[in-house]
């Protein structure tokens, strides 16, 4: 399938690559506790703070392995619908409905789907979270900056993808998720000024609705 360059930052966010060992061979599972928190217990509370809230609005910085970085808004109201909108000078947005994402470009008013089913953040928007069901939990570890649990999903576009999720110390609020490409090429995509269970407006999830370019 044929993607535009316009594209492939904003798919960054949800359609992550597949992970390869470097020599060409799926990675073996490894499912390592920290010595401060057991690994059953850090899912279980990653799993209460991820259905915590049926809506979400954040700001997000994304940063890739290039050293570019974007700025924008990301809401959330599960189950299957958000929307990440980037700040000037992008002009894309990537919107879903439910069932189908649609990337596009406002000012080149091009639009690019995308099954729902197919994308590895899809559990995230599952009326009811659970990584160890809905993915393949990889590991588990404790740092100075939070809880890291870091999750596959072979169902994705493109083969199996994995996303580190990073908590706060307390698991108690997803900071940013990392996704890593073949290539060893990250894109991480960090959340500030987290609202959650506010009314959205429901247009900000409709596919037609776009906001107008300055």
């Amino acid at each position: 399938m044929f993607v535009r360059v316009s594209t492939v930052v904003a798919l960054a966010i949800l359609l992550g690559a597949p992970a390869r060992a470097q020599d060409g061979r799926d990675p073996k599972p490894v499912l390592a506790a920290s010595r401060t928190i057991d690994a059953q217990t850090a899912v279980e509370r990653a799993n209460a703070a991820l259905n915590s809230f049926s809506t979400l609005s954040a700001s997000f910085s994304q940063a890739g392995g290039d050293g570019g970085r974007l700025t924008g808004t990301v809401w959330v109201q599960r189950p299957g619908r958000l929307r990440f909108e980037y700040n000037r000078p992008s002009t894309l947005e990537v919107v879903s409905d439910g069932s189908t994402v649609l990337v596009r470009d406002r000012k080149l008013n091009t639009s690019d789907p995308y099954p729902i089913s197919q994308t590895p953040l899809k559990f995230l928007l599952s009326s009811r979270i659970d990584l160890a069901r809905d993915t393949r939990v990889r590991s588990v570890s404790a740092a100075g900056d939070g809880v890291h649990i870091t999750i596959e999903d072979s169902s994705t576009i493109g083969g199996t993808s994995r996303i580190t999720l990073t908590f706060d110390s307390e698991i108690t609020s997803l900071k940013r998720w990392r996704v890593t490409d073949p290539q060893g090429y990250t894109t991480t995509v960090a959340l500030g000024g987290i609202e959650k269970n506010k009314p959205i407006d429901p247009r900000t999830f409709n596919l037609g609705f776009m906001r107008p370019v300055d």
